[in-house]
């Protein structure tokens, strides 16, 4: 931000012309800085067969209830939920699959997003797959402020200049004046990615029922930003 309100300013102030009254160095220099995601949006969704549309809605309703009332009951508020989406169909089937066709031939399938702390992505995911949604697991990272990591990308960016600037004086025999010019261009943002799961529950035999398993182990990703930077120097 600031070296963007820096560079309008000169450009309205000033026009940078070289000749023997202006001495200048122009340096283009790209840097980068990272930071670990501290927002996760996780994936979660569950998809069921049904003999027929009305078997498949209610079954559905049952599972999509389920994860809703198990998210808000781990104090995740609603504004953090947002549906993505939910859909009932008539099942396609490879000709080759003719086994249970009667007791598939509808498709319901539902999906939410769910935004939380990094920290906390395992045990959503957790919470999710244990009520029913047996089609999560993506999950994209972000960070809660991006304008923070592209400045500090951009700072590192002109330091850079600035470096390449002053061996560019010495090999002139000058010295490196004072910044005259800044401009940086729109950042490059890396993607990001997640892991995905689905998870089954049933009983034991003899009728025991094991403990659950932890919850999956989620590691949060880095987030990249980089920064490209045009700075005009004045040498002596």
């Amino acid at each position: 931000m600031l070296l963007s309100t820096f560079a309008i300013t000169a450009a309205q102030s000033q026009t940078i012309t070289v000749n023997k009254e202006n001495r200048t160095i122009a340096v283009t220099a790209t840097d980068s800085a990272s930071a670990p995601a501290d927002v996760a949006t996780v994936n979660v969704g569950y998809f069921i067969l049904a003999p027929d549309a009305p078997t498949a809605y209610a079954n559905g309703s049952k599972i999509s209830n389920a994860i809703l009332k198990a998210l808000l009951d781990a104090k995740i508020s609603k504004q953090q939920i947002e549906s993505a989406e939910q859909r009932l169909f008539q099942t396609n089937f490879n000709e080759s699959d003719k086994e249970d066709r009667a007791a598939q031939r509808f498709s319901l399938t539902q999906s939410w997003t769910v935004k939380v702390p990094a920290e906390n992505a395992a045990q959503v995911l957790d919470i999710a797959v244990r009520a029913g949604a047996n089609t999560s697991g993506h999950i994209d990272w972000s960070l809660a402020d991006d304008n923070a990591l592209t400045g500090k990308a951009a700072a590192k960016a002109l330091e850079r200049a600035r470096t390449i600037a002053s061996n560019m004086a010495k090999g002139l025999g000058a010295t490196l004046g004072q910044l005259v010019y800044a401009s940086n261009q729109a950042p490059e943002s890396f993607g990001s990615y997640g892991l995905a799961g689905v998870a089954g529950m049933g009983m034991g035999s003899g009728g025991f029922i094991p403990p659950p398993p932890p919850p999956l182990a989620i590691l949060g990703k880095q987030i990249e930003k980089s920064a490209t930077v045009y700075a005009v120097f004045s040498i002596e």
